[in-house]
């Protein structure tokens, strides 16, 4: 299935979850992939495995960007998919929230984000698919996720925003918003496999149907958006929680 034959795809945040199931989902289908990624040791230890082309970028530091989209014009000349997939979690309640916390969370996923398109835009292809990944918590209030999902309701907003400017040239942008989903994140943290199933079990009770997304499921979406049978799709989120936001 190569869909995406020879096209050129940059993933920021590329070396673990749903970045590094895209980037492996993207490469299957014929694609040229760029990774991307604060942690050098870790961008360049998920591009040997995947085989694919790794540079270190921070999505928080402009500059970073700046780098970033010279070394890729440089060696690729264009880019015909863009997801920008780095993002951070953090809770705490509003009377909490300390003014680090707040800046660390939208530096990177709304202000890292929105530069990350803005630098990007003079080199992408006509045609081209940009792809945000927000969150269902953008479209669901819930006590101590304030910064977090305020963070991704105004990331779908500069999504829509995008999508009108960039139609003119056939760039087509969007966003793709998961619910619970299984990624490595918990075992990085510590967590023992007992604590994990006991979260699973509670967060599963919330979703309708009844399981945990799966980060392949996602990387799905992105390349079904990144390719010729969603050429008429702009501006639109896609909420991937098994039907959790509906509650």
């Amino acid at each position: 299935m190569n869909n995406l034959e020879n096209k050129v795809v940059i993933i920021t945040g590329g070396n673990s979850g749903i970045g590094y199931a895209t980037a492996k989902q993207l490469k299957e289908q014929g694609a040229h992939v760029i990774i991307t990624g604060r942690r050098k040791e870790a961008i360049e230890k998920a591009a040997a495995e995947l085989d694919v082309t790794a540079i270190t970028a921070d999505q928080s530091n402009i500059s970073d960007i700046e780098n970033l989209v010279t070394q890729v014009k440089s060696n690729f000349g264009s880019v015909d998919i863009l997801f920008i997939n780095a993002g951070i979690a953090g809770l705490g309640t509003i009377e909490q929230t300390t003014e680090e916390l707040f800046d660390s969370i939208m530096n990177v996923n709304l202000k890292g984000a929105f530069f990350t398109l803005s630098k990007f835009i003079p080199i992408l292809k006509d045609g081209a698919s940009v792809i945000f990944l927000s969150s269902n918590t953008a479209s669901m209030a819930g006590p101590g996720s304030s910064v977090y999902s305020a963070s991704k309701t105004a990331l779908n907003s500069v999504m829509k925003s995008a999508a009108l400017e960039l139609a003119p040239r056939k760039i087509r942008v969007n966003s793709v918003s998961p619910g619970p989903t299984e990624t490595e994140v918990m075992k990085k943290v510590g967590l023992d496999e007992a604590t994990i199933k006991g979260i699973m079990d509670v967060v599963v009770e919330k979703v309708p149907l009844k399981q945990m997304g799966r980060a392949e499921d996602v990387a799905k979406m992105v390349a079904y958006l990144s390719s010729e049978a969603a050429v008429f799709v702009t501006g639109a989120d896609f909420i991937m929680d098994g039907g959790m936001s509906l509650g």
